[in-house]
């Protein structure tokens, strides 16, 4: 079966250069272009995913996927953007995208960044697919303090304040927990959490890593959970 994905972009041109590009490597696509429509179809008919530019009249990218998560669909979304400054990719991350490409961009990194979407979406409760390159394939509880995070069902809490998280920050979590104690590169972070064929970019992996800490801190968890060593990567330590 085709894995269908909605590309909402206000510029014709390029929406219909990746439309074609998709099609080619055997997706159905559909084109939204704006967020009104980009909102419409999708409460209309279910997608695999969603390529979203963040700049679009009447609404944009953000509040797309705002109204989305607020909804409760959590249809996996890449946000496409001219602005790459920090500031920029945060907003993005909290508003509940998945991952977030700057333009100018390679179609084939375009790709590669959907076909982990697809893939880390795949690995839902129940179907019996492992965890993404994580060493415990169990799907016990675990544990770190008053963190508490269930693989089994995607949860996750610290002391009895459940965390809202989006797929890539509970992946983040779930590989830094299950490794606590362990600095994970920040190559074997890309590699576990958006598949192999991505490429590293570490300015997008802190900003995950940002949105997650934020979450943790709205709980009421300490900000040494997460400790970051620098030029190397990401740890899970006990407070």
């Amino acid at each position: 079966m085709r894995n269908r994905v909605l590309i909402a972009d206000d510029d014709r041109a390029l929406r219909e250069s990746l439309e074609r590009a998709l099609e080619l490597e055997g997706y159905d696509v559909v084109g939204a272009a704006d967020g009104v429509e980009a909102l419409a179809r999708i409460r209309r008919e279910p997608f695999d995913a969603l390529v979203v530019d963040v700049m679009m009249p009447h609404v944009d990218g953000l509040a797309v996927c705002r109204v989305l998560r607020a909804d409760g669909d959590r249809t996996p979304t890449l946000l496409l953007t001219a602005r790459n400054e920090t500031p920029y990719r945060v907003a993005g991350l909290d508003a509940g995208a998945d991952d977030y490409l700057p333009k100018p961009f390679s179609v084939p990194e375009l790709l590669a960044r959907l076909r982990a979407l697809l893939r880390r979406a795949a690995l839902t409760p129940g179907t019996g697919a492992p965890e993404a390159g994580v060493p415990d394939r169990s799907g016990a509880p675990l544990r770190i303090a008053s963190l508490r995070v269930e693989p089994a069902a995607r949860r996750a809490w610290w002391a009895g304040a459940e965390l809202a998280l989006t797929k890539t920050e509970f992946d983040l979590l779930q590989l830094l927990v299950r490794n606590e104690g362990i600095v994970l590169h920040h190559a074997t972070v890309y590699r576990e959490v958006w598949g192999p064929d991505a490429g590293v970019d570490t300015k997008n992996l802190a900003g995950h890593i940002g949105c997650l800490r934020r979450r943790l801190a709205a709980a009421g968890a300490p900000a040494g959970l997460i400790h970051t060593v620098r030029g190397v990567g990401y740890a899970a330590r006990r407070p």
